[in-house]
């Protein structure tokens, strides 16, 4: 059966948080990309919803949530994710991150490895010493102009001008990226993206990475130039509990190789068990 609780707020400190249930089956909690909603993810967070019942959220500064005083860190975003799991009455979970999620995810897994039953990591980066994702928040002040130039090579090293045209589907990707480029913005939206990325660009959970003991699916993209194939690596080779899988495509891999979420949902399916 699959549910869908209609959206909902919890508070943790001075900051209202939004969140959306739905689905049914293994408990899983999903952490966003950098600059995200759930409205703009709404597809890859239904996605999960058809064999897991999902709790996922606004994080601070964005979408519906409100903008507490900044500035933020990680262990901010990361204790709202436990604080939806305090409020859902859910002890413990299988958490999912992507990107920027992924980093939080990590934040969460470190900080709170008693709640989490199972992690999976997509395209993201352990930070400092074993490898930072791409610094967005130095892409974020070039012109606009200049954004839409670098980004597609970022998402994937094959999308080039002779590339792109040939493969229609991978267009369709750069054009999504590019409209949410482009898109006008409120100042409240700004200030909340301008927040998440100096909050990004500390990231850093090298020295902490053996508190996660639990079973860990870390995918990565084989062309993915925004969160390379080796940050994802260094992950794994410190973590006994993780398995790497590499998949055909960029950044946004998961909806460029079919086996990508397969897999991963087949993972998430198993921590019932």
């Amino acid at each position: 059966m699959d549910e869908h609780m209609p959206g909902s707020t919890f508070r943790r400190g001075d900051c209202e948080i939004y969140y959306e249930v739905q689905g049914d089956g293994s408990l899983v909690l999903f952490f966003n990309g950098s600059g995200l909603t759930l409205e703009s993810s709404a597809l890859l967070i239904r996605s999960f919803a058809r064999t897991c019942r999902v709790a996922a959220h606004d994080q601070r500064g964005l979408g519906k949530s409100g903008m507490p005083e900044g500035p933020y860190t990680m262990s901010d975003y990361a204790a709202d994710g436990a604080a939806l799991l305090d409020a859902l009455g859910w002890s413990q979970c299988g958490v999912v991150g992507f990107s920027f999620g992924g980093m939080v995810a990590q934040e969460f897994a470190v900080t709170f490895p008693e709640r989490v039953q199972g992690l999976v990591l997509m395209c993201t980066s352990p930070g400092g010493a074993l490898g930072a994702s791409y610094p967005l928040h130095e892409l974020a002040v070039l012109p606009v102009e200049e954004r839409l130039r670098r980004m597609p090579l970022l998402m994937d090293s094959r999308f080039t001008e002779g590339w792109l045209p040939e493969h229609p589907a991978d267009a369709a990707i750069v054009a999504e990226a590019a409209q949410r480029i482009t898109a006008p913005k409120s100042a409240k939206q700004l200030e909340g993206e301008r927040l998440q990325l100096d909050a990004r660009r500390h990231h850093d959970v090298c020295d902490r990475l053996r508190h996660i003991n639990c079973p860990t699916f870390v995918a990565a993209g084989r062309y993915d130039n925004l969160a390379p194939v080796a940050n994802s690596e260094a992950i794994v080779s410190h973590l006994p509990e993780a398995r790497l899988h590499i998949y055909e495509g960029g950044h946004m891999f998961h909806v460029q190789d079919p086996a990508a979420m397969t897999e991963i949902e087949a993972f998430l399916h198993g921590l019932q068990g």
